[in-house]
């Protein structure tokens, strides 16, 4: 398995979105008909199916900076709402759908996916949550094993600026990111195991093929992972956001912090981070911004709003160099508030007092591309 080189600090995204009745703004098993309109037409980026038929993935190409990014993402969205709309159907972000029930899914007919659902049961229909994957270019496989163990101590910010999936079965879970409580519960989630070089991760998955367990890089779900297809690092644990602008925000965030900690060296990997780990992700998970984070290299504790100010400021120049100021006000303007997408549909629905018109006014806010007003 060779790492394939990419250019550093490219960026790329995929985005599982919701597809949803015009009529109740539940699910819907719609994303049969919707790719096969999607091949008639031309757009950007890729559409692809996912593991069941009420969802979709938009994956985008490779990029240097915010701003192509954010607009074949701006691009994508569009060709997907349009012939959704020829459907009677609607498009939405957000990690996971308010009311929907897992029951109710069906497997999207495709050799992986019933295979899935064969070894995992009802998990895999379960697994109906929609997640924001960013892929960040690196020139090695070492450099790949050290910016994955590195960015771990981050995870807890992409998990509260994302968070979009308070909801669940219709009843709020009282945390801001439930999605990732379902992810949580497949046996090869988590982080990657504590190795220094590529040659030493090689020899980790080659066991674990000898042993049956896995047969390829994607019976990994880890919160980040090495991609060596692709040539980077693949980081798993965003909610999609409800827009995507915040998308592109969250993805422009990343290259630069990679780039950062690629280009100083600031620390050595440490396995005091994956100690003080699960504890870090639950506490994201459960009250986004407002969560604590315990820095295991600082041996100090913090808010995660006020360590993402800290870190705005420590990659500054590396956010002037990619051209990336507009995805940091975006990140700004999450802390201003105080508020992420979570929180924002909480609202929506306060004050419709109804779930579905929260998902209807979601949908709305994703197709028409703006930023997210206030309720």
């Amino acid at each position: 398995m060779e790492f394939k080189p990419s250019e550093p600090f490219t960026v790329g995204v995929e985005l599982e979105v919701q597809i949803l009745s015009t009529h109740d703004y539940n699910l819907i098993r719609g994303s049969v008909d919707l790719l096969a309109l999607l091949k008639k037409v031309e757009h950007p980026g890729q559409v692809k199916p996912e593991i069941t038929e009420s969802m979709i993935e938009m994956a985008t190409s490779i990029h240097r900076g915010h701003r192509t990014l954010l607009a074949e993402l701006g691009a994508m969205r569009d060709a997907v709402v349009r012939q959704a709309q020829r459907l009677n159907l609607a498009i939405a972000g957000g990690g996971s759908h308010p009311f929907q029930r897992w029951s109710e899914q069906r497997i999207f007919p495709g050799e992986r996916f019933f295979q899935l659902h064969d070894l995992y049961g009802y998990l895999a229909k379960q697994f109906t949550v929609f997640g924001q994957h960013i892929h960040v270019g690196v020139e090695s496989g070492d450099d790949a094993i050290y910016l994955t163990h590195l960015m771990a101590r981050y995870v807890p910010h992409f998990m509260a600026l994302s968070a979009s999936s308070p909801y669940s079965q219709g009843v709020d879970t009282a945390f801001d990111s439930s999605r990732l409580n379902s992810i949580s519960a497949f046996p090869l989630s988590g982080t990657i195991p504590f190795v220094r070089s590529w040659s030493e991760f090689l020899e980790y998955f080659e066991t674990m093929k000898a042993l049956g367990v896995v047969d390829s890089m994607k019976d990994f779900y880890w919160d980040i992972r090495p991609k060596p297809e692709y040539g980077t690092i693949e980081i798993r644990v965003c909610d999609t956001p409800l827009t995507v602008q915040r998308a592109a925000a969250l993805a422009a965030y990343a290259q630069a912090l990679a780039r950062y900690l690629l280009t100083s060296r600031p620390r050595l990997p440490s396995q005091d981070v994956y100690r003080v780990y699960s504890f870090n992700r639950f506490l994201a998970c459960r009250f986004g911004l407002e969560g604590g984070l315990i820095d295991a290299y600082a041996r100090a504790r913090c808010l995660i709003k006020d360590d993402i100010a800290a870190t705005l400021d420590l990659i500054a120049p590396h956010i002037e160099e990619l051209d990336a100021g507009d995805a940091a006000r975006e990140i700004r303007s999450v802390l201003d508030t105080g508020r992420n997408d979570a929180g924002w549909l909480r609202e929506a629905s306060r004050r419709t007092g109804s779930l579905a018109n929260a998902v209807r006014m979601s949908a709305e806010l994703w197709a028409k591309g703006e930023v997210l007003p206030a309720v």
